[in-house]
């Protein structure tokens, strides 16, 4: 079989790649990707497992589908591309970092360096249609994440999952809660933001919990100046 990951993801999914679901998605994928403008770009897709092995997962922050604008999304929840508008659910983002450890903002989205720490930025489904957000649920990429959450969950080294809205939340019957640590809230998008998610603190709860674990917490502050991008401020 073809590798589509080049790391210990490719072994602990290779029963959905090898599955009916997976050959009925790639010949969906295949048509989307010549027919219409598909995000991210294929050689993306598997972004998020690529630069965040298995083994080397920390924490979850599970999204929902990627961003559906030109040039926004390269396969990790939450995260744009240097160059791109900062979309409002991750300006929020930004705000609660700031309120909870006092980091402040930078003027790009991209999350390149939470990833390389052991931050899982997962989408539920990893493609989209150009402007048509959640065009290519029920397709099968479900199979494929919900086997990755079940997976981790399963692990030895337990595994922080921050579940924003109810999208996330719907999973957590994917999750062992006995062994893992769950963080939930609302949704930081602006239209659910002011209902829990402003004050929850993620992040300090998350690197509590790492700490109780005996592993190194995450450093959230990201970069000023991400390849060649100035920081506007």
């Amino acid at each position: 079989m073809k590798e589509l990951i080049h790391n210990d993801w490719q072994e602990v999914l290779a029963p959905v790649f090898a599955s009916p679901t997976y050959a009925k998605l790639h010949e969906f994928l295949k048509y989307e990707y010549g027919h219409y403008a598909i995000h991210p770009d294929m050689y993306h897709i598997y972004e998020a497992f690529e630069w965040t092995p298995f083994s080397q997962v920390k924490v979850v922050i599970l999204g929902q589908d990627p961003y559906h604008g030109p040039n926004q999304a390269h396969g990790l929840s939450f995260s744009v591309l240097p160059g791109v508008q900062i979309p409002p659910s991750l300006r929020n983002i930004y705000k609660e970092l700031q309120n909870d450890l006092g980091i402040e903002p930078v003027s790009h989205g991209y999350l390149e360096k939470w990833a390389k720490q052991g931050v899982l930025l997962l989408n539920a489904v990893l493609t989209v249609r150009d402007g048509q957000a959640y065009s290519h649920q029920g397709k099968g990429w479900e199979a494929l994440t919900d086997l990755a959450i079940k997976k981790l969950s399963e692990r030895d080294k337990p595994v922080i999952f921050i579940l924003w809205g109810r999208a996330a939340q719907s999973k957590l019957n994917l999750i062992d809660q006995s062994k893992n640590v769950v963080l939930m809230s609302a949704h930081p998008s602006p239209l659910s933001a002011s209902r829990g998610f402003f004050g929850s603190k993620p992040f300090s709860k998350t690197n509590a919990a790492l700490v109780a674990m005996g592993e190194t917490p995450i450093d959230w502050q990201l970069p000023k100046t991400v390849a060649g991008l100035q920081d506007a401020r």
